[in-house]
């Protein structure tokens, strides 16, 4: 990753920092999106953000770019010619860059455009329209929709529904085959189309549609899908010891084994070649990378024909669970570089506890947050991808869970193996223990699991005393304890309308995301 576009609203400066710190770029949006009004106070209003916010992060070394209008929205041309005046005043510097939507109202006025690379003005599938005195962008891309309205995609997947539908969404992401902007095709645009940003990196919960937005390569709780792993595959497979994030050489299986996977055995990996090994006749597959194929670093590689589950119980049956494996190799000048081995999951027998905290320190500073991860397993470890338990949380010591019966947020159901839950510390350092456990416990459920979080004391003096933070929180339960009593005809008959008012607002969101695709 280089370029975070980011979301229409002003950044907390925290962020901005981080992106200095590693080398981000990033695109700063005005607030605002898919609303225009004709008087005049609104206009100035957006000026005025505009202008709050260049000056906010004008002297961040992170801002490539510019985005100082409202997406995706049908303002005046006169408008954005102000715009442009405005982020000239208040950045007269060279290599000020801005962009706007290529079908939007005064685009002339911008050196840099949004479009896709099929839409007309550059890219991969239209090089002849291409303005020698304009670059290009795609904003954002990844979403195959059937309409504005419906969002039924194939890029927009759930991780509970399993590895079928997330290698599709990775397939889609990766290189399709259907006219839609891909990573593929992106790399096969000019230098003049710049590249674009993938919507999104993450499921998240929105405001003008009912459901999630399930298109991230993450979950909500940054559990990765396949698509992560695709993109891991698209990195240097030569080692960078300066960079803290996870480099170098990697190579991934994209099948669980399970009854239900496919016999096509899917693998990511950046290495010059790779070798897979199945168990079946001892037989091993090898691919290897084609050499100065235009497109995306790793293509997707596809072993055919080759997962067998009848053999898979042929060796169950035989007592030889341990030979039923698939183990990947990836080599670099003929070197084994990285390996990834897969084995089916047998009998469930307990649960695995541990915590995604990216090797950080809990502070005990009343707001740190880290996941943390229970799966079911069997007795070798090995995550039992296909059941439908619940898992329940429990916690001692100076953190809380982030969840509660009445939201039904603990216990959790257990999907594609895991179930994450939230933990936050207190003010006070020390050692928090969670303990995960299925819920309706029998003789031969699986066994529950513990683990320790150490917290450390905060880098700074808390705004906000202990006494204070627990009145507050008490304050907040007692709050939504009463919101949830609270039940009336006129409410109910008011939550009907709004949400038929909802869904014409949500026509009109559909019209505009049409016009601007």
């Amino acid at each position: 990753m280089r370029v975070i576009r980011n979301a229409h609203y002003p950044q907390d400066p925290a962020f901005m920092d981080a992106c200095d710190e590693l080398g981000l770029f990033v695109i700063v949006n005005t607030p605002g999106w898919q609303f225009w009004n004709n008087e005049p106070i609104f206009a100035q209003r957006v000026y005025s953000d505009i202008r709050n916010m260049v000056r906010r992060d004008r002297n961040h070394p992170c801002v490539w770019m510019w985005e100082p209008i409202l997406n995706e929205t049908w303002y005046p041309a006169d408008f954005t010619k102000n715009v442009v005046d405005i982020l000239n005043e208040e950045y007269p510097y060279p290599y000020c860059y801005a962009g706007c939507d290529a079908t939007a109202h005064g685009h002339e006025y911008f050196p840099i455009l949004f479009t896709h690379p099929m839409n007309g003005g550059g890219g991969a599938y239209n090089t002849e329209a291409l303005d020698p005195k304009i670059c290009y962008f795609t904003r954002e891309w990844g979403d195959n929709v059937d309409d504005w309205n419906s969002h039924n995609s194939p890029s927009i997947v759930n991780r509970g529904w399993g590895e079928v539908p997330m290698l599709i969404q990775a397939q889609g992401y990766a290189k399709n085959d259907y006219k839609l902007t891909s990573y593929d095709a992106l790399y096969k645009t000019t230098r003049q189309h710049m590249g674009g940003c993938l919507w999104h990196s993450f499921d998240h919960q929105r405001g003008y549609h009912p459901d999630p937005f399930y298109g991230g390569i993450m979950d909500a709780f940054r559990q990765p899908k396949l698509s992560y792993y695709m993109f891991c595959s698209q990195r240097p497979a030569e080692p960078n010891k300066e960079l803290i994030a996870d480099n170098g050489p990697m190579v991934y299986i994209a099948n669980a084994m399970t009854p239900f996977s496919p016999k096509d055995v899917t693998v990511y990996s950046n290495c010059d070649e790779v070798r897979l090994t199945y168990c079946k006749d001892g037989k091993q597959y090898t691919h290897h990378k084609p050499a100065n194929e235009v497109g995306m670093p790793s293509p997707v590689i596809t072993f055919k024909d080759v997962f067998d589950v009848m053999h898979d119980k042929a060796l169950s049956r035989g007592k030889k669970q341990a030979d039923s494996y698939l183990l990947a190799e990836g080599m670099m000048n003929g070197k084994v570089v990285a390996t990834h081995k897969v084995m089916p999951s047998r009998r469930p027998s307990k649960l695995l506890l541990w915590a995604d905290d990216e090797k950080v320190q809990m502070k005990a500073d009343g707001s740190d947050i880290v996941t943390v991860i229970a799966a079911i397993s069997d007795e070798n470890g090995n995550i039992k991808r296909l059941n439908n338990y619940e898992v329940k949380f429990e916690i001692e010591g100076p953190g809380q869970l982030v969840a509660n019966e009445e939201t039904f947020t603990n216990p959790r159901p257990v999907l594609w193996g895991t179930a994450p839950v939230l933990v936050r510390s207190t003010t006070t350092p020390g050692e928090i223990k969670i303990r995960a456990s299925v819920v309706w416990q029998g003789k031969h459920t699986p066994v529950s699991a513990e683990l320790v979080i150490p917290t450390y004391p905060a880098a700074h003096i808390l705004v906000v005393g202990k006494e204070e933070l627990t009145q507050a929180q008490s304050a907040i339960k007692r709050i939504n304890e009463k919101a949830t009593t609270v039940s009336s005809d006129c409410e109910e008959r008011v939550r009907e309308l709004q949400q038929e008012l909802n869904r014409l607002k949500l026509k009109e969101v559909e019209k505009q995301q049409n016009d601007f695709e």
